[in-house]
């Protein structure tokens, strides 16, 4: 049904290129047409999987004008992709910025990771939490789910949050394993239905050293700019002059972000304020806004822990904050 409204869609259209339709999946299983979006989107590995097809080459071959040259490809066996994500399933998906102080990813028949970040690399709180993709193909669906759990089991991330411990509970939950007649999962089935027994993340926070820099001069359009780049981008690292092997970066460890204890509310997480809902001397209850803050895209809400007087404010707006850094007090 799916396959075919979305053909018929782009059809209609008139749209020629690479392009995704996305539905809504109710919680009756009514299925709603949401929007088309003409580019490829983070999940089109799992097309290639089961299809063969380079998507990004065919969307450059017919962008330059070359014909499409065959029909509808045959699709073959079953495709999960599971977005690596810096965030902690444990704290209801809290963006978690930070340095992949291990990271070993899976191997084997069907696993494929495409991935942005290597070990000893810090994942900014500037830009989307994604940090890599794992995707996971079978002959069926349970060959497919079958691998998956032996891949996620293998997947090992040390320093920061991720996803990954939330998509090994998902990938044994009956509503998403499904059976040959039913599927439980729908648009909002994590928010409504899904038990989450996730434990928010308790291993040590690592901080990466920080990078030599350099000056280098460029000229664009006629003309001259300097801009910083790290020194390895000019042919040199740390400590050396010839262009030699990039020495391992390290990282120091620390205890995840600490949340509100006594009076003091501090920040749970690494972000910039974006919002402050108070001031000093106002009246708090528990749950009230304080201030918001952004991190990878997202906002965070950070409200009172306790009922009293907010006092110590240190907060400002567009102010880069840390986890555990304190933001105020709150005093009875």
């Amino acid at each position: 049904m799916l396959y075919d409204s979305s053909k018929a869609i782009l059809k209609e259209a008139g749209y020629v290129g690479a392009g995704t339709c996305e539905f809504l999946v109710g919680q009756d299983g009514t299925i709603s047409f949401l929007e088309v979006n003409a580019r490829l989107q983070v999940e089109h590995p799992v097309t290639e999987e089961v299809t063969g097809l380079d998507l990004v080459r065919e969307m450059f071959r017919i962008a330059a004008g070359e014909e499409l040259g065959y029909d509808d490809p045959q699709v073959t066996g079953h495709s999960i992709e599971f977005r690596i994500n810096a965030e902690d399933a444990g704290r209801n998906f809290m963006p978690a910025a930070g340095t992949l102080a291990t990271w070993r990813v899976p191997a084997g028949p069907g696993v494929r990771l495409d991935g942005g970040y290597d070990e000893g690399e810090t994942v900014p709180g500037a830009f989307d939490s994604l940090v890599a993709k794992l995707i996971v193909t079978g002959r069926n669906r349970q060959d497919a789910l079958a691998r998956s759990r032996r891949a996620l089991d293998e997947f090992v991330v040390e320093g920061m949050p991720t996803v990954v411990p939330f998509h090994r509970v998902v990938v044994d939950d009956t509503a998403f394993v499904g059976s040959s007649t039913s599927f439980g999962v729908h648009t909002s089935w994590i928010e409504t239905e899904f038990d989450n027994t996730v434990e928010p993340y308790a291993g040590e926070a690592a901080t990466a050293e920080p990078e030599d820099r350099e000056a280098v001069t460029v000229e664009v359009g006629g003309k001259r700019l300097t801009v910083t780049l790290p020194t390895a981008f000019g042919g040199r690292s740390r400590g050396t002059t010839d262009g030699g092997p990039k020495p391992t970066r390290r990282a120091t460890t620390s205890k995840a972000g600490a949340a509100a204890s006594g009076d003091t509310l501090t920040a749970p997480m690494q972000g910039t304020i974006v919002k402050i809902a108070v001031e000093d001397g106002s009246q708090v209850s528990l749950g009230d806004l304080v201030v918001v803050l952004e991190a990878m895209k997202m906002e965070q809400p950070i409200h009172a822990h306790k009922d009293g007087t907010v006092t110590g404010l240190s907060a400002t707006v567009g102010a880069s904050v840390s986890a555990g850094a304190a933001l105020c007090e709150i005093k009875d």
